[in-house]
């Protein structure tokens, strides 16, 4: 660390001598322009103490009456200011609780619909995703909150999840089939490909790339590259057609491939 003398001088050596005179020379040498170097004591900062874990874990048995009253009055809350601590209390209540919780998708408020989806994650309340699936297809809710349901659906059960996929893949909603597109690629059966393959073909660029993204993810088939800015809608039509033959020739000894994972550097 380096400190003016100039700076010394105003500030510590001025008002020493000051009272004997020694100001203007002492100041005048200051003011060439040198620095001090100045060693700065370091001290480590101390270890702090190893904390005990007091968290109190999930509830594992079923909920008591009054439990489930507490749960019942806990779904206005799911909304508001309290909307955390409830999503909390409702993990602390367990996937006892996860019955409570698909009553709130069908409450009128979307944010407690939202949310009671965001606490099954939270919870992993794999009990909750038929009601899940049911929402991700239910074509009057609201689009953030069906996307949302079907998100949580793949994490928690994949396997159950692509009978929305299947739904929404024909969705009028863009952003619903782009979610679809995307979504297929953590669902690793067979049964996804042709669910994919006709959204190769489809008019919004966002929906036909995550499909064209999720099906080399998924099948590793190499295709030639697809420019979807510079296609027509018959070029994306061929494109495929040449999914359709290739899945036609593959489909009955075709495999998911392990999923790759990425290199950790040594």
């Amino acid at each position: 660390m380096f400190v003016k003398q100039s700076y010394v001088c105003r500030l510590g050596v001025v008002g020493v001598f000051s009272l004997m005179g020694w100001v203007d020379p002492l100041c005048g040498w200051a003011e060439q322009g040198r620095a001090w170097t100045v060693q700065v004591p370091y001290e480590a900062p101390p270890v702090s103490p190893d904390v005990p874990d007091n968290s109190i874990p999930p509830n594992r048995n079923p909920l008591s009456s009054e439990e489930l009253k507490r749960a019942e009055a806990l779904l206005p809350l799911l909304e508001g200011k309290q909307e955390f601590w409830a999503m909390g209390e409702f993990v602390h209540l367990g996937e006892s609780s996860v019955p409570v919780l698909v009553k709130a998708l069908t409450m009128s408020s979307p944010r407690i619909r939202y949310n009671a989806i965001e606490t099954l994650l939270m919870m992993k309340g794999v009990a909750g995703v038929p009601a899940l699936i049911e929402t991700a297809k239910e074509p009057s809710e609201l689009s953030r909150v069906r996307e949302h349901a079907l998100r949580v659906a793949v994490r928690l059960d994949s396997i159950k999840a692509s009978e929305a996929i299947d739904v929404m893949a024909k969705d009028p909603n863009p952003s619903i089939r782009k979610v679809a597109a995307f979504e297929a690629r953590y669902i690793r059966q067979k049964a996804i490909i042709p669910i994919l393959i006709p959204m190769v073909s489809d008019d919004e660029r966002f929906v036909a790339l995550s499909a064209l993204q999720s099906l080399w993810i998924l099948t590793r088939h190499e295709t030639e590259f697809h420019d979807w800015d510079t296609s027509t809608k018959q070029d994306r039509a061929a494109w495929s057609s040449e999914w359709v033959e290739w899945w036609d020739i593959n489909k009955e000894t075709f495999e998911i491939p392990e999923p790759r994972r990425p290199k950790r550097n040594l």
